[in-house]
């Protein structure tokens, strides 16, 4: 069993560390000095125009034109009044424009700044009411620059010179191609999404298929997603698709596995993606039952590397192993595993079932998942391959600004939310009296938010009760701050003295040495100490990321 001995959760004491968290995180970014514009605000922000309807529906119809990278449809949006108003935001980005609005048959006005759209509702807006609102729109949306880091419509041709086509808008958010309430959030309850797409080629989007329909050239693909959705896992993928799928028995029963893949591939795909079901044992193991058995799981090829789009997870790897074909970490295991497959899969946890209100907090997404790598490791080939894997990672951070970025503007921190963040949470496993225990965290966290956004005060809260441990200072320091904490020490026979440096007040976390070869935990703060080790030869624990230094 592993020493605990840490400072209990005091929750009188923890709303003072809250109030220290913000007071550093305000300091941290005015050192940074960024600038933000109005803009930034009406997208990042619960505005006014915002907060008063809630979503419940979503009805969008997109008819796709490959050849002439042209889109035009509309969206019935249905919502529930929570308050009395009179002007509703709407977003949609240009180059598209809104054709016209209307709710009950009456044409509505607007009036826009940049992609806001505030629409100016004539119907007494009772609160308790539902209604809905019918949004056209048309034209040729923004091209994918870098799908799906900087994302649009990616336009491409598959071997054959069919028209090869998907959508991706993680942070550029999803108005990029369809009107909507653009905020993370509100996530709608449920939507239906109709692809209309020539009829020679597929159209794949979340959820079910439920019908298909030819009208003329034009083929109508009619998905159905009962489960609550973030605006930006919403898709539309496009090819010479052809289908293949599977079940798996899993913790809810049979879930429907699904796989579309260009024509060519059918043969490579088919070996390749064998390694889906074996990420669905490690992660239901791990965290809980897949979230979404309603809707299926599905992977989609597309022409860009690949992206976590709920039931729809798309898939661009080019059917080898590795983020690739390369191994991220150096450690070799990466290289035993299909990136894509289980990092995005691993999302449908972590940013699909529990999503961010604030893309600020988008560690709570990529953290977790960029772990899930070497979780599925740990399931399948054991805790020193995973360890070895998540250490190796360490050579991706840069700690080039805080993790965490700046709120309500639609900013997210260091891109060191994926491995700093994973080596983060595989420090915190060491801390736990067992692995067991780990599970059960990971696992509740996945229940206790089931189908939820939050916040990063309601992860860490969550994560300090069911540990027993006071995490504040932990939490701070490898998510608000560069700093990397410094253990210091010196040795004089087997008399140690040591303490930290570089770290936040009351950072005071446990470390598990070894001496002559027998497990030793220390308990550093940021004042000296001095112990005697009984023993001579000291070797620090590599699974905790700390830097260490002799003096």
């Amino acid at each position: 069993m592993r020493n605990t001995n840490i400072l209990f959760v005091n929750y009188v004491d923890m709303k003072l560390c809250k109030l220290f968290f913000l007071l550093t995180t305000c300091l941290v970014f005015n050192l940074n000095a960024q600038t933000f514009t109005k803009l930034d605000t009406l997208r990042g922000s619960i505005t006014p125009e915002r907060e008063w309807w809630d979503l419940s529906y979503y009805d969008l119809n997109v008819k796709v034109d490959p050849n002439e990278e042209f889109i035009s449809g509309y969206n019935i949006i249905q919502y529930k009044v929570l308050k009395s108003a009179h002007v509703l935001q709407i977003d949609l980005q240009a180059p598209l424009k809104i054709d016209g609005i209307t709710q009950d048959g009456q044409a509505l006005e607007f009036n826009s700044i940049g992609p806001a759209h505030f629409v100016q509702l004539k119907k007494k807006q009772v609160p308790g009411s539902t209604n809905t609102l019918k949004v056209e729109y048309s034209g040729t949306p923004r091209k994918a620059v870098r799908a799906p880091w900087d994302g649009g419509f990616s336009w491409a041709k598959d071997t054959h010179g069919n028209p090869f086509a998907a959508t991706s808008c993680q942070g550029l958010g999803a108005s990029v191609w369809w009107p909507n309430k653009d905020h993370m959030y509100d996530e709608v309850d449920s939507m239906r999404i109709r692809l209309e797409v020539p009829k020679e080629l597929v159209g794949v989007a979340n959820g079910r298929l439920v019908d298909t329909k030819e009208s003329g050239t034009y083929k109508q693909y009619t998905w159905n997603v009962t489960n609550p959705i973030n605006n930006y896992c919403v898709n539309a993928n496009i090819g010479d698709y052809v289908h293949f799928g599977e079940k798996y028995k899993g913790e809810k029963g049979n879930l429907d596995v699904d796989y579309y893949v260009l024509r060519g591939n059918l043969d490579k795909a088919k070996e390749q993606f064998k390694q889906t079901t074996l990420m669905l044992e490690a992660f239901e193991h791990w965290f809980g039952p897949y979230p979404f058995y309603e809707d299926s799981f599905k992977l989609v090829e597309v022409p860009y590397l690949g992206m976590e789009h709920q039931s729809s997870v798309t898939y661009g790897n080019k059917y080898q192993n590795g983020y690739l074909g390369r191994d991220l970490s150096d450690s070799g295991w990466g290289l035993k595993f299909d990136f894509i497959i289980i990092h995005e899969g691993g999302h449908e946890w972590f940013a699909n079932n529990i999503t961010y209100k604030d893309i600020a907090d988008m560690w709570i997404h990529e953290a977790f998942t960029a772990y899930s790598e070497n979780l599925y490791l740990d399931y399948h080939f054991g805790t020193q391959a995973s360890a070895e894997y998540v250490i190796g990672t360490r050579n991706n951070i840069r700690n080039d600004k805080p993790i965490i970025g700046p709120y309500h503007v639609n900013q997210r921190g260091s891109g060191d939310m994926y491995y700093k963040g994973a080596n983060m949470l595989h420090t915190l496993r060491q801390l736990l009296e067992d692995d067991e225990l780990w599970r059960k965290v990971l696992r509740g966290l996945n229940k206790e938010f089931y189908h939820q956004t939050v916040s990063t005060e309601q992860i860490e809260n969550y994560i300090s009760e069911h540990t027993k441990i006071d995490l504040s200072a932990f939490f701070n320091q490898y998510l608000r701050t560069t700093q990397i904490p410094k253990l210091e020490y010196k040795q004089e026979g087997p008399q140690l003295t040591y303490r930290y440096v570089d770290v936040v007040d009351d950072f005071d976390m446990p470390v598990r040495v070894f001496v002559d070869g027998k497990e030793h935990w220390l308990y550093p703060n940021s004042e000296w100490k001095t112990e005697d080790l009984k023993g001579m030869q000291l070797t620090f624990d590599n699974n905790f990321y700390i830097e260490t230094e002799s003096i």
